[in-house]
């Protein structure tokens, strides 16, 4: 089976894995939602986080570095492995961060009030969940990875259900970048940084109050339109940076 078909498929594995884990993550654990709200988390629309996507295909590719040890030890092994795990991992969330705050001038995520958190876009505490997240692959997934990959190379008929995500993936892209340049022109017109999460709860809780439905999937939808609400919320973030 080819690489390129290896990586689309634990790309579409891990979007959809990676979004179910922030999921849960949201509703139990956040210390961002008191209200233990179920949240759609990132920057799609649908329950793909690209993010995962890519995090996986990379600790895919880190994992078969195992055949190739560098110390004498086993152990001295897998630590060194699970520390560039740990380091690739939060060199892709970086990366991220930073696109979407200079390009799209959005923050989707925020660790300000993280201890020796860099630009509030990673920070020691998540890096090390990142590490302990790649020992969890290594031991308890990697090994249904490959029985999975098995699977799909006696199984090829079901790379046309991958085939199906990724248009569906491409247009929900196509879709979330365009709300995405609203939300750039309005930051670039007013000189502010878009909270993309404190948004979707501001639209959230308008909905609410107003007595309507609010969207798990389309947080975004409202009968206001977003400039409104873009508007409503940069009073919300004018106003904590006074207190």
């Amino acid at each position: 089976m080819s690489i390129f078909l290896t990586l689309a498929f634990l790309f579409f594995i891990g979007s959809v894995l990676g979004w179910a884990l922030e999921v849960l993550y949201r509703r139990f654990f956040s210390r961002t939602n008191p209200d233990r709200r179920w949240i759609n988390p990132g920057f799609c629309t649908g329950p793909w986080l690209p993010l995962y996507g890519n995090g996986l295909c990379i600790l895919y590719l880190l994992a078969g570095l195992e055949a190739y040890p560098i110390t004498g030890s086993l152990w001295g092994n897998r630590v060194l492995l699970f520390l560039a795990m740990m380091i690739c991992m939060t060199a892709i969330e970086y990366i991220a961060g930073v696109l979407s705050l200079k390009v799209a001038k959005v923050r989707l995520w925020d660790y300000t009030g993280c201890r020796g958190n860099i630009q509030g876009i990673i920070c020691p505490q998540f890096s090390l969940a990142w590490g302990m997240l790649g020992a969890i692959y290594y031991f308890g997934i990697h090994p249904h990875i490959r029985e999975a990959l098995i699977w799909l190379s006696q199984n090829l008929a079901f790379s046309f259900v991958i085939g199906m995500f990724y248009g569906v993936f491409i247009i929900d892209l196509a879709h979330s970048a365009q709300m995405t340049s609203k939300m750039k022109a309005f930051a670039d017109e007013h000189d502010v940084i878009v909270r993309y999460e404190e948004l979707k709860t501001h639209i959230r809780q308008f909905r609410i109050r107003a007595g309507m439905r609010a969207y798990f999937m389309f947080a975004f939808r409202s009968d206001l339109p977003l400039i409104e609400h873009l508007k409503a919320a940069r009073e919300v973030w004018e106003e904590r940076k006074k207190q």
